[in-house]
């Protein structure tokens, strides 16, 4: 049995400090590939040397609608975005995306800066990490202005209309700790309908610990628990879940 994390931030402090021995955690637990997804162009730079330093982890590189502001204020930011995207092992365009539940940069900016950076990957032919929160009918609205994206929401916790609404676009679906600790039926009703051929496994380290792990800091480690639980949850056997998913993250990501 083998899985993949198609995301984590082994950048931040919480796990940064022993990258060997979280590798190898995740090792023990049968999850071969990391993909160490950046969330800032300086910690995309750190996910491209973590990269190289780690024969099984690869990296994206892109910055998190948190950090839009920034990005838009340094012209330079779009061609080091190209940069970082041409490296080796960068697998990736993301995170990006629109979160408009905490508005840490305003709607319209974040929505600029989710534009220059579709518009700065498409020419790598790189799938792309979408983060959306809260703004299912913007981010439709931009998604539907270019041609040729592809790729995964990540960390998926809508219902039923948005997963069809990214399935009819081709896009994969990233779940992770959030399905094993939601009271949110919609939630989960839309997690068993993933089609196993779109199903993405992920942890977002060093956030969202899945049950029964809460209070714990998350590691790559820990996706094992999200297919234990997907598998119950889906009537499905770990070893089939693990095997897809590792299998789609494959496909997607170009991973070897």
């Amino acid at each position: 049995m083998q899985l993949t994390d198609t995301h984590c931030h082994l950048f931040f402090e919480q796990l940064k400090g022993d990258l060997d021995a979280i590798v190898k955690n995740a090792r023990d637990f049968n999850v071969t590939r990391l993909i160490c997804v950046g969330t800032s162009l300086a910690d995309s730079r750190e996910s491209v040397q973590i990269a190289s330093a780690h024969e099984h982890v690869w990296a994206a590189a892109g910055a998190h609608p948190h950090e839009a502001q920034a990005f838009l204020d340094d012209p330079a930011r779009t061609a080091e975005l190209g940069r970082l995207l041409g490296q080796p092992k960068v697998v990736a365009v993301g995170e990006i995306g629109l979160d408009f539940y905490k508005d840490y940069a305003p709607r319209d900016v974040q929505a600029k800066a989710l534009r220059a950076q579709i518009e700065a990957g498409l020419p790598s032919g790189l799938p792309f990490i979408f983060h959306v929160r809260d703004a299912w009918a913007d981010f439709w609205q931009i998604f539907d202005d270019y041609q040729g994206l592809r790729g995964v929401v990540h960390s998926f916790s809508s219902g039923v209309k948005q997963l069809e609404a990214a399935l009819s676009r081709g896009l994969y679906v990233g779940l992770n700790g959030i399905m094993t600790f939601t009271k949110d039926q919609a939630q989960l009703e839309a997690a068993r309908q993933v089609p196993l051929d779109r199903l993405l496994l992920e942890t977002d380290a060093p956030f969202l610990t899945p049950a029964p792990f809460r209070g714990e800091v998350c590691e790559p480690k820990h996706v094992l628990a999200t297919a234990e639980f997907l598998a119950d949850l889906r009537g499905q056997s770990t070893t089939e879940i693990s095997e897809a998913t590792t299998a789609n993250a494959v496909r997607l990501f170009s991973l070897k």
